[in-house]
């Protein structure tokens, strides 16, 4: 009998051995992988407090641009806004970088953290095993024929308390793998996570050096046009001025003209079976670059920015947003000449496509949404860009009752 108590101390010691085995002896089974974590951490948190410094250059130079614009409109006033413009884009750029690189070593982290997850489930997979070898060959076992097998009340006592322990030890270790395996699956989501994240901060990184490039070229092409006089940017001012408004009253007539013959022609049923006043995106891209009203505008002494810019390379398909009918296709032939589509739509609603290197439709013609109506442009110089122009891209609005809207309010997500 005590060669059978001996026995089962044997096992439970090694089960005990199995499930509390030291953390020197794991850290050996990984490969050291503890001390590469905590060599990622603490670049993560160095990278952390680099993106912190940066946040707060970034929150200066914008403090500094919404301080020279409560300034009087000036050549020396603008020039000022485009140099910390400048400025903060090159280090909204750096932070970008820090990101991405911040990213990556997470990605790391959770990497080597996953294979010392996994090494952890395989060794608790080995305890169970086991522990389960040692039960099934005391499974046949009744506590009667312990009791008839043991010479006193105090050893099968004894006996029925190692049996206890190992069902109590395997219970334990079940626990503890499904604990580990649920630990697992939220790191992989943690590590899918980053990787989207990390792709999108590339994406972003392209984007804002682009950004950069549009800022430089203001600047270049305001030194063009000024000389540095003071007088010629007034001038410059007075005739863009001028310009917009010649743009914004034909938009305004053409759209009520068209909405009036399409009422009296009873058209507007036709167009509600098309299609509704939700938007498609006119443009394969979802990057903008300027907003409704964007106080970062550059030309937003002579005009507050109608709709929204949306990056788009020279001569991609522009799409109708939705059903409607061509109140106007203005064609140029020139870079200074303004180009662009106003398609109705019902609910009061009209869209407006600027800046097209083509146009592919004509005025009264109906469109459904997704057809394509022409191609984008918006690189200075180009056929049809107009004197409004940072870089290629399109210009979309959205006008309720004729006025200018927020377009984000319509379109899909």
């Amino acid at each position: 009998m005590r060669k059978i108590i001996f026995f089962f101390s044997i096992i439970i010691a090694l089960a005990a051995g199995l499930l509390f085995k030291p953390d020197f002896a794991f850290a050996s089974e990984v490969g050291g992988s503890k001390e590469e974590i905590d060599e990622l951490n603490q670049q993560i948190n160095q990278r952390k407090d680099k993106i912190k410094q940066l946040e707060e250059t970034i929150g200066k130079y914008q403090k500094n641009i919404d301080e020279k614009r409560l300034e009087a409109v000036s050549l020396k006033n603008q020039m000022s806004i485009l140099d910390n413009r400048t400025a903060q884009v090159e280090a909204d750029i750096e932070l970008t970088k820090e990101k991405i690189n911040e990213a990556r070593l997470e990605i790391e982290a959770l990497e080597l953290t996953i294979k010392e997850k996994e090494t952890a489930i395989a060794r608790q997979k080995r305890i169970i095993i086991k522990i389960m070898q040692n039960v099934n060959a005391q499974d046949q076992k009744s506590y009667l024929e312990i009791l008839l097998t043991n010479k006193s009340f105090s050893d099968f006592y004894n006996q029925v308390q190692y049996l206890e322990n190992i069902y109590t030890d395997l219970g334990s270790s079940i626990k503890l793998l499904r604990l580990m395996k649920e630990d697992l699956e939220a790191k992989k989501k943690q590590i899918e996570d980053k990787k989207t994240l990390y792709e999108q901060l590339k994406k972003d990184l392209e984007e804002k050096k682009n950004n950069l490039k549009e800022q430089t070229n203001i600047k270049q092409n305001l030194l063009a046009q000024t000389h540095s006089s003071e007088l010629k940017y007034r001038t410059l001012l007075s005739s863009l001025k001028q310009q917009y408004q010649a743009v914004e009253n034909e938009v305004r007539n053409y759209e009520e003209q068209v909405r009036k013959k399409l009422a009296e022609e009873e058209k507007f049923k036709q167009l509600q079976e098309a299609g509704s006043v939700i938007l498609s995106w006119p443009v394969l891209g979802r990057y903008i670059t300027s907003i409704f009203h964007d106080p970062d505008y550059p030309y937003r002494n002579v005009f507050e920015h109608s709709g929204i810019d949306i990056r788009s390379p020279q001569g991609s398909p522009v799409k109708a947003a939705a059903a409607g009918y061509v109140a106007r296709a203005k064609r140029c032939s020139n870079s200074s000449c303004y180009s662009y589509v106003l398609i109705v739509h019902t609910g009061d609603i009209s869209t407006l496509y600027g800046h097209l290197s083509t146009v592919l439709v004509e005025a009264d013609q109906f469109v459904n949404r997704g057809d394509i109506i022409g191609y984008s442009g918006g690189t200075p110089g180009t056929v049809g860009a107009g004197p409004f122009v940072t870089g290629p891209h399109l210009h979309f609005e959205t006008r309720l009752n004729g006025i200018p809207v927020d377009p984000r309010r319509y379109l899909a997500d």
